[in-house]
């Protein structure tokens, strides 16, 4: 009986001794950090007292009034449709609890309203209150948007080719061809896609084209955007598609070089300085003075060169005799001597003398025997 005795008391010791080690223990806040509004609804002009609790210790908070948001959806348009020039920043104590005066001031879009508080560093956290801001216009918060959710499903691919106009500089364009599933839970009606093309290190620019149809629930669609570059474009792209703001898919593109807009410039430069060359040399031709005596007619000196060119064979067919042929007869040439007459003339065939008179009745005129 004593050793159980010894035991029980050892058990009662311990526990003792666990009791305020087991009291010590913090207990983490089951709701997180938490804003409560001293008013529900208030003017602009008027100021609310707004406190925290549950918050990081010395946590660096803003504190601001937005509109288009509610506690469930948040703030819809982030602080865009908040009063960021009215907010006030707050640094919660050692337990994680803030007490901060703020102004009441109009958001630049519609109530349904909140007071938002976030971190503004450190770990992310935010908390929401509703909040009325008497006067300012309410309106019903945008559709939420579709639960339905985009997928590739097979690999994309640019379809078709480049042309002769391509080859002269034209655009190129191709057909980029893919398949996307709907891994949601709602249908997807007419999606909009992003395709952005980029070139080298560049950063693509993007394209809204939008796909005409509906994607139900764990259906699949072939999808097919046209893709178009700029005029002359050449060398190595990249084609990416986007839904969602995200990237669904990238592919490379390689575009070859208009070598038809290269031959154009190198004829143009052939081409232009001979044209001027031609005209230069006719210019020249037609300012510089012609030499004496020289016609300034050349179609004249031409006719006179076909005429001569046109007698030439002539004179030479009267002065070659032809073979086989006798030669033509000479005209005796008449001496315009004045002691000869015309029979006396020594060129006359059989006359080899002076001429002479054979009258026997002359005493004076000699024989032929006596001159011999």
């Amino acid at each position: 009986m004593s050793g159980k005795v010894r035991i029980s008391a050892l058990v009662a010791a311990g526990a003792l001794l666990l009791l305020p080690l087991a009291g010590a223990t913090p207990v983490a806040a089951a709701d997180g950090p938490k804003v409560t509004l001293s008013k529900s609804q208030a003017g602009t002009g008027g100021s609310i007292t707004v406190s925290g609790s549950g918050w990081r210790t010395h946590a660096l908070l803003m504190v601001l009034i937005c509109g288009q948001a509610t506690p469930a959806r948040g703030v819809i348009g982030g602080t865009n449709s908040c009063a960021n020039a009215d907010g006030r920043a707050v640094t919660t104590d050692a337990k994680g609890v803030f007490s901060k005066k703020l102004p009441v001031s109009e958001p630049p879009v519609p109530c349904p309203c909140v007071v938002h508080v976030a971190t503004v560093t450190g770990a992310s956290a935010s908390a929401d209150a509703v909040f009325q801001v008497a006067g300012h216009a309410v309106e019903p918060l945008p559709a939420e948007p579709s639960t339905g959710r985009l997928s590739v499903l097979s690999d994309t691919r640019l379809d078709g080719s480049s042309g002769l106009l391509t080859w002269f500089g034209a655009p190129a364009s191709r057909t980029l061809v893919f398949t996307v599933g709907n891994a949601g839970s709602s249908p997807v009606k007419n999606p909009v896609f992003q395709v952005g093309t980029s070139h080298g290190v560049f950063a693509p620019q993007w394209d809204d084209q939008q796909f005409s149809g509906t994607i139900a629930p764990g259906g699949k669609a072939e999808i097919k955007l046209p893709v178009e570059l700029s005029a002359g474009a050449h060398g190595d792209y990249s084609v990416s598609l986007k839904y969602g703001g995200r990237v669904l898919a990238e592919e490379p593109w390689g575009v070859g070089r208009p070598w038809g807009v290269t031959l154009f410039w190198i004829l143009l430069c052939v081409v232009v300085p001979a044209a001027v060359f031609r005209v230069g040399m006719a210019v020249v031709d037609r300012l510089r003075p012609r030499k004496a005596g020289r016609s300034k007619d050349p179609a004249r000196h031409r006719g006179l060169r076909l005429r001569l060119r046109s007698r030439l064979p002539e004179q030479l067919a009267l002065r070659l005799p032809k073979s086989g042929t006798p030669a033509p007869t000479t005209t005796p040439v008449t001496s315009s001597l004045p002691w000869f007459t015309p029979d006396s003339d020594p060129g006359t065939a059989g006359r080899l003398s002076a001429p002479h008179d054979d009258s026997p009745t002359s005493p004076t005129t000699p024989t032929r025997k006596g001159l011999q």
